[in-house]
């Protein structure tokens, strides 16, 4: 029971790394307030705990007013804030030079498996239009500042000594994935260090967690041949589950780890070190 006498706040709670966190830590003793973008599937991810104790809640995260009404539905059913854990995070959006990119990328494996010389280039950029960058940003970064900023507001005014987690991605040390996804987390990774050193002296402190590739819905969106690639590319030889990273979350966000703040947690198999 780390979490005992806590109340936690998870975005992106519906499926994946969000739905193991949020279980996670209900199971450690804090109340647990799931919010998604789908209220239902926030729902299911609640749905063997106390409905009386733990909350799940709508919320879009890159819509500021959506935020701010979720945080003030928990502030009045739960008096106070002690962890928040910004996982709400996409991969794609509409018109982003997704499809082209990936298209690409299989053209070009395929010349290289002739042996012709290679013609196609993964563009990304020259097709993105500025609504796939703002986007992915909007929910990746805009949303990891309106969650912190409403989540610090209440921590502020109550005294409390928090702990904000973000979660960030291996690829943005190492540059490798879709070009807005990579500069969104290298934004989270920037914002948090900036961050620590801002809230140290209220005794909150602020972290990320940099997971490898892990087996969540959001892979579905990547072709079977690039899955198959970052797999062969971890010495583990494996994606992570999402239990493994909220076994991560679930430490800094505890007492154990009282004196980590600004700190980047990578758990990716060891396929990047930094």
């Amino acid at each position: 029971m780390l979490l005992k006498n806590k109340c936690a706040v998870v975005t992106g709670a519906g499926s994946g790394i969000g739905r193991a966190i949020a279980r996670r830590l209900a199971a450690e003793g804090a109340r647990v307030a799931a919010l998604d973008i789908n209220e239902a599937a926030a729902r299911a991810t609640m749905a063997e705990q106390d409905a009386k104790l733990h909350l799940a809640l709508a919320c879009d995260v890159s819509d500021s007013a959506s935020v701010d009404q979720a945080f003030q539905k928990i502030k009045a059913a739960f008096g106070k804030i002690d962890v928040l854990v910004n996982n709400a995070g996409i991969g794609r959006s509409a018109n982003d030079g997704s499809n082209e990119m990936y298209a690409a990328i299989g053209q070009r494996n395929e010349q290289r498996a002739r042996g012709e010389t290679v013609t196609a280039h993964p563009d990304q950029l020259i097709h993105m239009s500025d609504e796939g960058w703002a986007g992915v940003m909007g929910v990746n970064i805009d949303g990891v500042f309106y969650c912190t900023r409403a989540a610090v507001r209440v921590m502020a005014a109550a005294g409390t000594a928090g702990s904000i987690i973000s979660i960030a991605s291996t690829s943005a040390q190492s540059g490798e994935g879709p070009l807005h996804y990579v500069t969104s987390k290298a934004a989270v990774v920037g914002f948090t260090r900036a961050l620590a050193r801002e809230l140290g002296s209220r005794r909150i402190r602020v972290n990320a967690v940099s997971p490898g590739p892990t087996d969540t819905p959001i892979m579905q969106n990547v072709p079977d041949e690039m899955v198959k690639s970052m797999e062969a590319s971890v010495p583990l030889g494996r994606m992570a589950r999402p239990e493994e990273m909220a076994a991560v979350v679930t430490f800094l966000a505890s007492d154990e780890a009282s004196y980590v703040t600004g700190s980047l947690l990578t758990a990716n198999g060891g396929m990047y070190f930094h």
